[in-house]
């Protein structure tokens, strides 16, 4: 936008159309000069050079008065056209950068959507009104391919022992209990405070579909324990998998912070060494976050500094 070609070899400058139309607004080199803040003869070598550049006199100076020569009538709806088109892209751009407008796009787990994301998108969304969010729910394998296909800027995700992708960067930035999630109306899943994992074998468990991050956490520490597990529900994701539980048809291992406002469901921790995870924010390696992604990263990172739920370690 600063300058285009002319003639196979010549440039001229997105400035110097600015001054020709100064010129043409107030048919007069001395009063456009001073509407620019620019002095006479600065403006005056800018045109020179401009009709150097196309190879034609712009303006007849005649007893004082400048009118346009046929080369310069021909130049104006062009010169207005280009410095009309930059000044849109300049002030797009302004708009994008001071977080005026734009997109953000946020990829998390459900379990994620349903505890941490809603408060970090409000405190998000406070600060900046204008800003369009686009979440993208899903287990961790796909929001890493989103990541890859760049159709999400920023993933919270579950940080496997195996790392992420090489094209991704993975920052951990906390770390959580899992409990058991019982109803609170029926009896307790076990009589003592903590609930060994070894008891799991006598209790109905409600299990998240296949590809799910919890399923496959609950199922190795299963076989580690040797517990052989019984399915009462089997196939749903976060909200169906809580409400399962508070319907009654079994028990479920869950993160402790999505059961912060659900009062018809109880949390039992489980005993040492117990389960927990640790949630990475992840982005593409090396590439440069939109300036409404890094905005929502940093009150992220804000909002993990402020009082988090017992059982909840910002890292």
């Amino acid at each position: 936008m600063g300058e285009g070609s002319i003639d196979g070899g010549y440039r001229v400058q997105l400035q110097q159309l600015r001054y020709f139309l100064a010129v043409v607004e107030t048919g007069h080199f001395t009063q456009a000069a001073g509407h620019l803040g620019v002095s006479q003869p600065t403006l005056s070598k800018q045109i020179h050079t401009l009709e150097s550049a196309l190879g034609a006199p712009l303006f007849d100076r005649i007893r004082g008065a400048v009118t346009l020569t046929t080369a310069g009538s021909a130049l104006l709806p062009y010169a207005r056209r280009m410095v009309a088109d930059a000044d849109v892209a300049r002030d797009e751009v302004r708009d994008i950068v001071g977080l005026r407008r734009g997109e953000v796009r946020l990829g998390a787990t459900p379990s994620l959507c349903s505890s941490l994301v809603p408060a970090v998108l409000r405190r998000f969304r406070a600060a900046h009104p204008d800003i369009a969010l686009n979440v993208t729910e899903g287990g961790s394998p796909d929001l890493i391919a989103g990541l890859l296909a760049h159709t999400i800027d920023l993933a919270l995700i579950v940080a496997s022992e195996g790392g992420v992708d090489p094209g991704l960067e993975a920052a951990p930035i906390l770390r959580e209990n899992l409990v058991v999630a019982s109803a609170a109306a029926g009896p307790p899943p076990t009589e003592n405070a903590q609930l060994a994992f070894g008891e799991l074998e006598h209790l109905s468990l409600v299990m998240f579909r296949p590809g799910y991050d919890l399923r496959d956490a609950t199922l190795e520490a299963c076989r580690r324990a040797g517990v052989t597990p019984r399915f009462a529900v089997e196939g749903g994701e976060m909200d169906a998998v809580l409400a399962f539980v508070e319907a009654g048809l079994g028990v479920a291992v869950v993160p402790g912070m999505v059961l912060a406002n659900r009062p018809l469901l109880r949390a039992t921790p489980l005993a040492p060494p117990g389960m927990r995870r640790t949630l990475a924010l992840a982005h593409r390696r090396r590439a440069v976050l939109p300036h409404a992604a890094e905005a929502l990263r940093v009150t992220l990172l804000d909002h993990l500094g402020d009082a988090l739920p017992a059982g909840v370690q910002a890292l």
